[in-house]
């Protein structure tokens, strides 16, 4: 056997261990929840709540460790005193607490990423393994002691290298799904990973610099090291669309972690999903900090004296409602500082009780309460009473509040006098228009200035009212037993007996607008507007966010080009970090170099010093003479592409990036080539993939934002500039689709784009 073959068996029996305890364990907590699910639903309300709670814990203990399976073990350190210390996604010890795996977040596990020669302590050498399933395929080693023995044996094993995990892991073909980098992470990323939690990290990073595995990775760390913090409040991860957080939800379980709510902005509030969106114009207009107080205003001019006030008739005698019991109702009813649905209850009150005391002036004694009690329910039933009520203090929704200002332009320009002619058509629209993505963060702060909708305030849901009997039974126990300090609250009790791990608090964060978390990891953050800020800030009142993007990379017009501008604002100057990632680990040297000479051309920041690699012949171009063979060229292209990466085992990604205008003719001539060209099987297999887990797409760039592929085609560049709403955003796009390839980038235009513009 050779020194490789040993070490490889060696290592094969330290892997094998590991599992075999993972699965011992797996065992054990399947056991434990057949026998909860056998006892059925016997027993008192509280053994079934209890049963049910120890089901969900090992449901989603289960759930953990199967997510852990793929590369359970991938590295090991060793100290000057021969100690060796495995390294993996999850912590594993023996029967006898004796550690068999490290966890990656551990303290004991930083040396595996941020170890140097220089900086290394006590390891004299790191270990890379690569794992096919559960076998043993390689090893690499670094010895970090370049005066230990180790040096010599891991050079006659061939073991003896420094980057070849990582430059495996890029090289491998691109899948539907992001990977996790817990295996590879560098040092410049893991010192991110490991930052401070009390306070806005700012990642800023040019394209596959690794800004969202890093991202990731944090959140898992966190939640790791700070699970009495988080396991109750929860955290939060934005992202730019529903591809996206396809691309990436397999990360965090893979890393150990469940129960971490995904969002994209349009789908932040519960109830509503926004998936139209607005022109960039109206998009901007809409992100504009002022609209803020376009919509307090709005909500303001609903709060009137009206001209026409009403006299009741009770019991024979005239009740007349006066301007001044409106004026000190309303005022009443802003002392309250409530939101707006509910400070009318207090206004209703009041001007109701103006009234009742008008009509017992009248009178020649002195009313009881109870007929009182009586003429105030006649005052309330009263028609024109009602509609007077209404009109001097209307209730709203935030839907019909938002619908009402963009469908009455006079309206918008009275209360927005800021905005221009031009600028009031490009936000106008039919009344009844569905919502878009823009509208979602003006419908959060309108529902925050509002309150409850005042026809769902009286509907309790089933689950509301068993909650309620639940804390309600809570109380009475905690009071039985003499505990009513508050250092255990009634629902903190709830939750104990209900389960209330990770899980469960997604569920509820995820369902409730007004949840605040623990944390909130925010990607492609150069695209939010300050409206958008407002309501994540909203979302986590202490301010510890992990913030990725690149300004670069800003597509939108109410976007960021400035962090320290944005942050200073949002956080202030003391507590937010800025943080740089510089080298470039997806895309080869050849097309880095190229994307990052065109943006600097248009005067676009570029962070990436360097490529890690080197990809001959990675860029390539094709001139034609008009459209029709424009569209013919890039459709023989992608079948070239699709036989070169794509697989039937589900690897290998292509993406076609189109300006708008072309896109549905090249989709046309695309799909036609590829039926021609493939058998019918693997051609009907591609065409039935959904399309978030398409391996040959043809879209816009703004669908492909944060992802990957093996092999991109961008079609003609010149023609995608002049449909930009601006050149900066133009060259922000052209820079975002000349870096999505991982191994081939293919320009596709006609002669007259390639005098338009120079790439």
């Amino acid at each position: 056997m050779s020194e490789y073959a040993a070490q490889i068996h060696e290592e094969q029996q330290a892997v094998d261990r590991a599992y075999g305890r993972l699965d011992a364990l797996r065992a054990q907590v399947k056991s434990r929840l057949d026998t909860v699910r056998a006892a059925g639903s016997h027993g008192s309300p509280t053994q079934r709540t209890e049963r049910d709670s120890f089901a969900t814990m090992y449901e989603d203990r289960l759930t953990q460790m199967r997510a852990v399976e793929d590369r359970l073990v991938f590295g090991r350190l060793d100290n000057v005193k021969a100690d060796r210390r495995y390294i993996g996604r999850i912590g594993l010890s023996d029967d006898n607490h004796e550690p068999i795996l490290t966890d990656w977040r551990a303290e004991a596990a930083r040396p595996f990423y941020e170890a140097t020669p220089s900086n290394h302590g006590d390891i004299v050498m790191r270990r890379h393994l690569t794992l096919r399933f559960r076998e043993v395929v390689g090893i690499e080693d670094e010895v970090l002691d370049i005066d230990s023995h180790q040096v010599d044996q891991a050079a006659a094993s061939g073991t003896l290298t420094g980057e070849g995990a990582l430059l495996a892991s890029l090289s491998s073909r691109r899948t539907g799904k992001m990977t996790d980098i817990v295996a590879t992470i560098q040092a410049e990323q893991d010192r991110i990973i490991r930052s401070d939690m009390n306070q806005a990290v700012v990642v800023q990073g040019g394209p596959g610099t690794g800004k969202t595995a890093v991202a990731l990775h944090r959140a898992a760390y966190l939640l790791y090291t700070h699970r009495r913090t988080l396991e109750r409040s929860g955290v939060l991860v934005v992202g730019p669309s529903s591809t996206f957080l396809r691309y990436i939800d397999q990360v965090l379980p893979s890393l150990g972690e469940t129960g971490v709510v995904s969002r994209t902005i349009g789908d932040l509030v519960p109830g509503f999903s926004a998936t139209v969106t607005d022109s960039p114009v109206a998009a901007m207009l809409k992100g504009d900090r002022r609209m803020a107080r376009l919509i307090a205003d709005a909500i303001t001019a609903r709060v009137r004296v009206p001209a026409d006030l009403p006299t009741a008739r009770v019991n024979g005698f005239a009740v007349p409602m006066l301007a001044v019991d409106i004026e000190q109702a309303q005022a009443d009813a802003r002392r309250t500082r409530q939101p707006h649905n509910k400070a009318r209850e207090t206004f209703v009150r009041s001007i109701l009780a103006a009234m009742r005391t008008r009509y017992a002036e009248q009178l020649d004694y002195t009313p009881d309460e109870t007929e009182l009690n009586r003429v105030t329910s006649l005052l309330r039933m009263d028609d024109k009473v009602r509609k007077t009520i209404n009109l001097a203090w209307l209730p709203m929704n935030a839907p019909w509040l938002i619908d009402q200002l963009w469908s009455h332009p006079e309206r918008l320009h009275r209360l927005a006098p800021w905005l221009t002619a031009d600028q009031i058509r490009a936000l106008a629209r039919p009344k009844g228009s569905p919502l878009t993505r823009s509208d979602i963060p003006l419908l959060d702060e309108a529902m925050e200035l509002l309150g409850p909708d005042p026809k769902a305030a009286g509907r309790v849901s089933a689950k509301d009212a068993a909650r309620a009997e639940e804390e309600q039974f809570a109380r009475d126990t905690l009071a039985q037993n003499g505990i009513g300090s508050g250092i255990v609250t009634a629902q903190m009790l709830v939750d104990n007996i209900n389960g209330a791990d990770t899980e469960l608090t997604a569920q509820r964060a995820a369902s409730d607008r007004e949840w605040t978390y623990g944390h909130i990891v925010v990607d492609e953050a150069q695209e939010l507007t300050a409206m958008d800020w407002r309501m994540l800030l909203r979302r986590c009142p202490s301010r510890s966010f992990t913030i990725v993007g690149d300004v670069a990379q800003t597509s939108s017009l109410g976007g960021t080009r400035s962090w320290k501008r944005v942050m200073d604002r949002l956080f202030g100057e003391a507590h937010w970090s800025l943080n740089e990632l510089t080298i470039d680990y997806r895309n080869p040297q050849e097309v880095s170099d190229l994307a990052s000479q065109f943006a600097e051309r248009e005067g676009l920041y570029i962070s990436t010093v360097k490529a890690v690699r080197a990809l001959p012949d990675s860029v390539r171009r094709s001139c034609v003479e008009d459209q029709e063979a424009l569209l013919e060229d890039v459709a023989a292209r992608t079948v070239e592409l699709t036989r070169e990466f794509v697989s039937d085992d589900g690897t290998g990604r292509v993406a076609v990036l189109t300006p708008d205008s072309l896109h549905d003719a090249v989709l046309e001539h695309v799909r036609q080539a590829l039926q021609r060209a493939l058998p019918a099987d693997r051609y009907a297999r591609l065409r039935e993939q959904s399309a978030w887990d398409e391996q040959v797409s043809v879209c816009s760039i703004q669908e492909v934002k944060g992802l990957e592929y093996d092999a991109v085609i961008v079609v003609e560049p010149g023609l995608i500039e002049q449909e930009a709403p601006s050149r900066l955003v133009a060259a922000s796009d052209l820079y975002v689709a000349m870096t999505r390839p991982t191994q081939r980038l293919l320009i596709v235009r006609t002669k007259q784009d390639e005098n338009d513009l120079t790439i």
